[in-house]
């Protein structure tokens, strides 16, 4: 069927509607929504790999949109919210830029480096079974729990965890840490699902339950 080859593009946009979402949250500093966006772009970016295996629609343009979206999802979209956490660590600007906080700025360095990631990935052949370097959306989910981690800190009195999560030295090194993993030649363990099956996916169906159970947690704790 013609529709079918259609299926994993609509959801890659969906993966691209959810970043977009969580920047523009990012950015008027609902931080704790982008977050969760960006955890629903993660959910939609497992789903189109999933439907192009199981409807066999895998195309050309499909792993250039992933790409695409990846960019925007898991490089853009944490990297905003990077930025707004550094905002918030530095009371006043340092060097001050048409009304833009120099330092700050550092943030989408990880912007660059995702986009350096996926640029290796698709033309590199060997990465199949394991990762070359920390995949975007594993990177995505760190910086996205940061908000998530500083309001529990904040709510169950973890000081050092709080002011650890406020300094902007912490955030600009962990910024510069994990773009370097990006681009790494560090071997991973890969998340992506050959078929629905349990054998040859249990460390990944575990690792997928135990993420899953952490943040709805973390939601009802937030409430």
């Amino acid at each position: 069927m013609v529709i079918k080859k259609h299926i994993p593009n609509f959801v890659t946009c969906l993966n691209i509607f959810s970043g977009a979402i969580s920047i523009v949250f990012a950015f008027k500093g609902n931080l704790d929504l982008a977050a969760w966006f960006i955890g629903l772009a993660a959910v939609f970016d497992f789903l189109d790999g999933m439907s192009a295996r199981l409807l066999n629609a895998k195309s050309d343009i499909g792993l250039q949109l992933d790409s695409l979206a990846d960019v925007i999802s898991f490089g853009l979209a944490p990297a905003v919210i990077v930025f707004q956490l550094m905002e918030n660590a530095l009371n006043k600007p340092f060097i001050d830029w048409f009304g833009l906080n120099v330092f700050s700025l550092v943030a989408f360095i990880l912007v660059a480096f995702s986009a350096l990631r996926l640029a290796k990935f698709n033309i590199d052949t060997e990465q199949a079974d394991d990762f070359k370097g920390l995949p975007t959306p594993a990177n995505a989910l760190f910086f996205a729990s940061l908000p998530l981690v500083l309001f529990q800190a904040e709510s169950l009195g973890f000081q050092f965890l709080q002011n650890s999560l406020t300094n902007y030295w912490v955030l600009f090194v962990l910024t510069i840490i994990f773009s370097g993993l990006l681009v790494s030649n560090i071997g991973l363990f890969s998340m992506k699902f050959k078929n629905l099956f349990w054998k040859g996916n249990q460390l990944r169906y575990i690792l997928f339950i135990s993420f899953f159970v952490g943040w709805m947690d973390s939601k009802n704790i937030n409430t």
